[in-house]
């Protein structure tokens, strides 16, 4: 066989979810009924990583350290971070169903894909009960990938490598160079690089942007155009072959890194 076989797509701020909103507010309280104010920006940082990883790195943000000892007399232990993730895991599945959607254009993009006799993999940070409500909720809107694997079904989620790892080999794909990441955090793109794959970052429909649909389209261009712009950098700093804006840019991508691994060129 030659060429690229298969995508493996992020879901959240990639395929749905549109500016990856479901987990934000979903951090922020769990962290107010802790007593502690978190903003949204550091609610947003770790995004992409297994959710009890992502509160535990929001704990070790120098900011929320400080606040969560002027509440508690002491830093956050693992105790802490295990009580919260407790907390946070059923307000998230309570949330998920709201933010299924696919983001424009997503279903006809993963036919198109289909079409050319690629497989379609994804992977989350979410948990697997997590993503059990997400995938039927977003099947009834039309979005099925062929696999779905959770960052508590590898024994470490992104940045390594498991999760891409544990999708190809579900999908029986014949090595590594013929997979592409797509996702819209920087652990997203790592997880992809570790894993010895092409790895495409999606720059304004992510979390880097965390602007909704509605938000997108009623903001001002000229501001759009350098929250865009950041994102990209930052999605390039971590080591992307290619930035795309969306999903929808996916297919001339795939051309592009084919066309790459045609001149002898490897992830």
């Amino acid at each position: 066989m030659s060429g690229l076989e298969a995508v493996i797509l992020d879901w959240a701020g990639t395929t749905v979810d549109c500016g990856c909103m479901a987990p934000v507010g979903v951090f922020v309280e769990v962290f107010r009924r802790e007593g502690v104010t978190v903003t949204v920006a550091q609610a947003r940082e770790p995004m992409g990583t297994q959710k009890r990883e992502h509160i535990r790195r929001m704990t070790a943000q120098t900011e929320v350290r400080r606040a969560w000892e002027a509440v508690h007399g002491q830093a956050p232990t693992d105790v802490d971070v295990d009580r919260m993730y407790a907390c946070a895991e059923p307000l998230q599945i309570e949330v998920l169903p709201n933010y299924a959607a696919p983001i424009s254009g997503v279903v006809e993009t993963i036919e198109c894909l289909r079409q050319r006799g690629l497989k379609v993999g994804s992977c989350t940070g979410y948990s697997r009960s997590m993503l059990d409500v997400l995938a039927q909720a977003s099947a009834e809107q039309g979005y099925v990938p062929d696999v779905h694997v959770a960052a508590t079904e590898v024994r470490v989620g992104r940045p390594a490598p498991f999760m891409p790892w544990e999708v190809a080999h579900r999908l029986e794909i014949s090595s590594a160079d013929r997979c592409v990441v797509v996702g819209d955090t920087v652990v997203d793109v790592q997880s992809g690089r570790a894993a010895g794959m092409w790895s495409v970052g999606v720059a304004r429909t992510g979390s880097l942007v965390g602007r909704d649909e509605a938000s997108l389209q009623a903001c001002a261009p000229e501001e759009l155009a350098v929250e865009v712009a950041s994102a990209r950098q930052m999605l390039l700093a971590a080591g992307a072959h290619l930035v795309i804006d969306d999903l929808t840019e996916l297919p001339d991508a795939l051309d592009m890194l084919e066309g790459r691994r045609q001149k002898g060129e490897r992830p």
